[in-house]
């Protein structure tokens, strides 16, 4: 969620907050703003809104020069998003500005303790409350910010990333994180603190992980971290392996469409290494010894959103070549109905970010269940993969967009090699047949490639519908879950009501939402690879037809006998029925950017939307 900046060095602190700031804004935030230390004195902008009513104020009322600046994109929680809630915080005598991402739980009672000793609060976030417990703790703790810190965040609960300067120590920025990601950027005269490397990345690829509960001192010329108890830590370093021209739009009008466009070449390297010269899969970051594997005797995934319909086509893979049972469980729900696992259960976590909190914490849940756990992230030394078992990342590069595309298929590409490497592992599967698949998968850039280019007509489709009420989202089997992406893209993007269903329920109550006119797209089963299925969803569609819908069908080339069920056809590749969900997401993909489009949205920042949700 919001996005933090911190900077000490030679360089204008404001030029490099706000260039953090902006690279930032895909994550999705409400107010900004920032803080520097000049001439002895904190001097403090902040507006609600986008970067540029901050970059507004600025021209009219600007900052004087500084190298040492905080700065902030502010997603609401406590309080709404106004001047006085935005971040940075002062506390009342104007000794800390504070900066926070996350939510801490216990700050009604902190500020009934502050109010009752004379505070007066000027917001109505949690965030004040650290900025004044500061301020009242450096006193007894000799000036010296680092130890205030340390003290205040042994009385904070809940889940936090905190960056703070005071002016009478110009040349040191301190930050803390518990539950709440925050990276440091390692210059050379100069250091970064952040919520992400995009926000450095054009300083500095050269960064360092923060773990749990730790500190982390600043200067130009020196980084310190430590414990919460103050015990020195060994961070661990890590090299940013793409430049800020990643971050770019690259000639797009959108990041959405870049990175639509960029999904053959994430999915190829998300494949990229992962078979030996033996043809055998090798998952050198896997982490889990073959045996644990070969005893694991049920599989739970856990994500959220886009992440647990990945989740939901993993599961339908990894069932299918191992004979593995396999849940798939809403990160969100998981750890609070008591679920079933233990030492001979493996827990797969799916995230992009690597810091969404309801997957973090059902992992951590699952560790103390005795589960093995792996994680599935794009996101390299984020919180997730650090704490996991094992890790596979998939490789997709940076997603800036908030409405996630190529981490999609990135996400079904890791999870369907975890599942090969189970069967290759656990030897249910022939040796031929794993190479089979493989071989499948090394196709799918090209057949991504080619649906690319042939996108026009949903565009135009898209247009022709863009005044539609509703949206309904069919699918059978693996096009069950690319209904539900579907379904989900509209409503983040084009702020319409949007449904997906799996066909054979439509009957059993969905069906009433059917009027004439009524759009309804149908992710259609390959007639060769399950022609049950595809005679089932012809009958389904037969069902709403008869209603009034207008069918959008989403089928594979040389199926014809769609052409007499569908008002409009979007062809797609032929591919095996597993692989479906690669080649019939993109449509669906483009669909809901040019509806958004169409109706005037911010399609890369849709509103009340963040990138990473770092918050349950």
């Amino acid at each position: 969620m919001c996005g933090i900046v911190g900077y000490v060095g030679k360089k204008q602190a404001l030029e490099v907050v706000v260039a953090g700031l902006r690279r930032m804004e895909y994550r999705g935030y409400d107010s900004a703003g920032i803080a520097v230390i000049s001439g002895g004195h904190l001097e403090v902008r902040k507006k609600a809104g986008k970067l540029v009513n901050l970059q507004t104020l600025l021209g009219s009322d600007p900052l004087p020069n500084s190298t040492t600046g905080i700065g902030h994109t502010r997603w609401a929680t406590h309080g709404g998003p106004t001047d006085s809630n935005a971040h940075p915080h002062v506390s009342e005598d104007g000794t800390v500005a504070v900066i926070h991402n996350g939510i801490i739980e216990n700050f009604a009672e902190l500020r009934g303790e502050l109010t009752a000793a004379g505070v007066t609060l000027t917001s109505e976030t949690d965030t004040e409350v650290v900025a004044h417990l500061l301020a009242k703790t450096l006193p007894a703790a000799g000036n010296d910010l680092v130890a205030a810190m340390r003290q205040v965040c042994g009385r904070l609960e809940g889940a936090f990333t905190l960056v703070a300067i005071d002016p009478r120590q110009p040349d040191l920025v301190v930050g803390a994180r518990r539950n709440s990601p925050l990276v440091v950027g390692v210059g050379v005269g100069e250091n970064f603190l952040a919520s992400d490397v995009s926000a450095f990345v054009d300083h500095t690829r050269n960064a360092l992980e923060l773990g749990q509960d730790q500190i982390v001192v600043l200067t130009a010329a020196s980084i310190r971290v430590m414990d919460f108890a103050g015990n020195p830590v060994e961070a661990r370093p890590f090299t940013i392996d793409w430049d800020a021209s990643a971050v770019e739009k690259g000639g797009h009008d959108l990041f959405m469409l870049k990175e639509i466009a960029e999904q053959p070449k994430a999915v190829a390297d998300a494949l990229l290494g992962r078979v030996g010269n033996d043809g055998r899969i090798q998952l050198d970051e896997m982490g889990l010894d073959d045996q644990a594997l070969r005893d694991i005797d049920k599989v739970v995934v856990v994500a959220c959103g886009t992440a647990a319909h990945a989740g939901m086509v993993a599961k339908y893979a990894i069932e299918h070549w191992t004979r593995i049972p396999v849940e798939m469980e809403l990160a969100s729900e998981f750890r609070y109905r008591d679920p079933i696992v233990n030492a001979r259960s493996l827990v797969i976590a799916i995230s992009q970010s690597g810091e969404t909190m309801d997957t973090l914490m059902a992992l951590r849940h699952a560790k103390d269940q005795g589960a093995k756990t792996l994680a599935i992230c794009n996101t390299v030394g984020s919180s997730i993969p650090r704490e996991a078992d094992a890790v596979i990342y998939t490789y997709a590069g940076p997603e800036i967009a908030v409405a996630s595309t190529k981490a999609f298929l990135t996400q079904i590409i890791a999870a369907y090699l975890v599942g090969l490497y189970l069967a290759q592992v656990r030897e249910v599967m022939p040796g031929e047949d794993i190479a089979a698949v493989l071989a499948d998968l090394a196709d799918m850039p090209g057949k991504v490639d080619l649906v690319l280019d042939t996108v026009e007509p949903v565009r135009a489709l898209a247009r022709e519908f863009a005044g539609a009420p509703s949206v309904l989202f069919i699918g059978r089997h693996v096009g069950f879950p690319v209904a539900l992406e579907g379904a989900l893209k509209l409503k983040e993007l084009a702020y319409m009501h949007a449904e997906g269903f799996a066909a054979g329920e439509l009957k059993h109550g969905p069906i009433a939402l059917i009027e004439d006119g009524v759009p309804v797209v149908v992710i259609v089963p390959s007639p060769a690879g399950r022609a049950i299925l595809h005679d089932k969803i012809i009958s389904n569609i037969q069902e709403v037809r008869a209603r009034g819908a207008r069918i959008i069908a989403i089928a594979e080339e040389g199926d014809e006998k769609i052409n007499d069920y569908a008002d409009h056809v979007i062809r797609v590749p032929v591919v095996p029925p597993l692989m479906a969900p690669l080649v019939a997401t993109v449509p669906l993909q483009v669909f809901a950017c040019e509806m958004a489009t169409a109706k005037g949205h911010d399609v890369d920042q849709p509103r009340n939307l963040a990138k990473s949700v770092t918050v349950e």
